[in-house]
């Protein structure tokens, strides 16, 4: 709380994920509402599950919140898909955000960044750096685990939340990004989590073809027999023909080692 103090007032980049939700509850408790704003920024790419377990942590708590729609899909650099769309996703968000603070008088615009963050592929946090975005949980060391724990201590209901990065993560790079993509994973993963399917979960998109990664502990079962053919029926009702379920289980970044840029999953 010390390092809200110092700055006095902030605008959050408010995604409802773990580190974000334990990163508004901080800053509301330190500053007080009347000098916090957590904004969301939406569009296709922002998961509307997301979208509901952050309005329910900022109801929960009373953290101020806006919304604001933000226009990556209409940008040719990020629906083309690079290895680097997430700098053209998040300087759509800091663009907007940057100066909804100044209008507001709030002093510094900060993001959920964590200390594991450092070490991965984030092309989204030079954008970041570029607009003068802070990262206080990264700067003071908090580790994705360390933040899951202090969460549970204050009672933060994202703190076992699987991670839920944009649904355009789901297709591999150099796959255009378009909202009817995203819609068809969207829904995969619904229908998925309405079969009670918990943890993680990645419905990665290859065209006609999904390929299913689950906790490692739920493959065996959702592989075969009356499991695997309701899996395939929700994933084939949101549009997919073929369906995998892949035996590794789920591995963050999957599709970053597929593309060469990381050696392994997270």
């Amino acid at each position: 709380m010390g390092w809200f103090r110092a700055h006095g007032s902030a605008l959050i980049g408010f995604s409802g994920g773990v580190d974000s939700a334990y990163l508004a509850c901080v800053a509301l408790e330190a500053l007080g509402a009347a000098h916090v704003l957590a904004v969301i920024g939406r569009s296709a790419s922002y998961p509307e599950a997301q979208w509901r377990r952050a309005r329910e942590v900022a109801d929960r708590f009373g953290v101020p919140v806006l919304e604001v729609n933000t226009d990556e899909l209409n940008d040719p650099r990020y629906t083309a898909n690079p290895t680097n769309r997430c700098y053209f996703c998040k300087s759509e968000l800091w663009s907007r955000l940057a100066p909804l603070a100044t209008e507001r008088g709030l002093a510094v615009v900060v993001d959920g960044t964590n200390a594991d963050d450092l070490s991965d592929h984030r092309p989204g946090g030079r954008a970041a750096r570029e607009r003068g975005v802070a990262s206080p949980l990264a700067d003071i060391g908090l580790t994705k685990a360390e933040i899951r724990a202090l969460s549970a201590v204050r009672g933060i209901s994202t703190w076992d939340q699987p991670s839920s990065p944009c649904l355009s993560s789901r297709l591999p790079y150099g796959t255009a990004v378009t909202p009817e993509r995203l819609h068809a994973v969207e829904s995969a993963e619904a229908a998925l989590r309405a079969l009670g399917i918990t943890g993680n979960l990645r419905v990665r998109y290859f065209g006609a073809s999904a390929r299913v990664e689950l906790d490692p502990v739920l493959v065996t079962y959702w592989s075969s027999g009356e499991a695997r053919a309701r899996l395939d029926d929700a994933v084939r009702a949101a549009g997919f023909i073929e369906v995998e379920v892949d035996p590794r289980g789920f591995r963050s970044g999957a599709l970053n080692v597929l593309a060469g840029i990381t050696a392994g999953g997270g």
